[in-house]
């Protein structure tokens, strides 16, 4: 698992480069998957693995619990009023839109989907804490394929560079290598026992 830097992500051939082109890019981290076969895409990978549970780490799963939990006691996953924070999915071209293997605003787990393209999904979450995008991609070499995953993090209110200094800490040491171990495993589950 790598943290890679966004000079290099920014050299991908990706539809997200132009969509949130003004939105920052917070972080963008990197998993080398064992090529099994060619051709394998973001969407059959997503589509099969969807049948298996992500496994976070105890930590992982122990983090997001605590925050889940904060967050309804102070309120901060309620939606900020409209005028706050438009979807990123009003972005959305009629190309984008015919070209979406699944709609969007399609709710997949704590986010919704504002696209996915064969190799390139974009999710968001929008709350009083932050309005953020998770952008996963795969690209295949001669050798190996790359999943990357990139969060871009747009301000919702003066609290959210204050809440995001204060969770990076427990994201980029726990919940992202967390997260990106589980597309490995998941990876290997899917495609070498294939």
């Amino acid at each position: 698992m790598l943290q890679i830097s966004s000079q290099e992500f920014q050299r991908l051939p990706l539809r997200v480069h132009n969509f949130l082109a003004e939105v920052p890019v917070h972080d963008v981290w990197a998993v080398d998957l064992p090529h099994t076969r060619s051709g394998i895409t973001l969407d059959e990978f997503l589509r099969t693995a969807s049948a298996r549970p992500c496994r976070l780490s105890l930590p992982a799963r122990a983090l997001l619990n605590l925050r889940l939990f904060v967050g309804r006691v102070f309120g901060w996953d309620h939606k900020p009023d409209a005028a706050a924070c438009e979807s990123f999915s009003t972005r959305i071209t009629s190309a984008d839109r015919s070209k979406s293997l699944v709609p969007a605003g399609t709710r997949e787990g704590l986010f919704r989907v504002v696209y996915r393209f064969e190799n390139e999904q974009l999710l968001e979450v929008i709350n009083r804490t932050a309005h953020a995008a998770a952008l996963s991609a795969l690209v295949e070499t001669a050798s190996a394929y790359r999943f990357y995953f990139a969060v871009y993090v747009r301000n919702v209110s003066r609290f959210t560079p204050v809440y995001m200094a204060l969770i990076d800490p427990f994201r980029k040491l726990i919940v992202y290598p967390s997260l990106l171990r589980s597309v490995l495993v998941t990876w290997n589950q899917t495609f070498r026992t294939a």
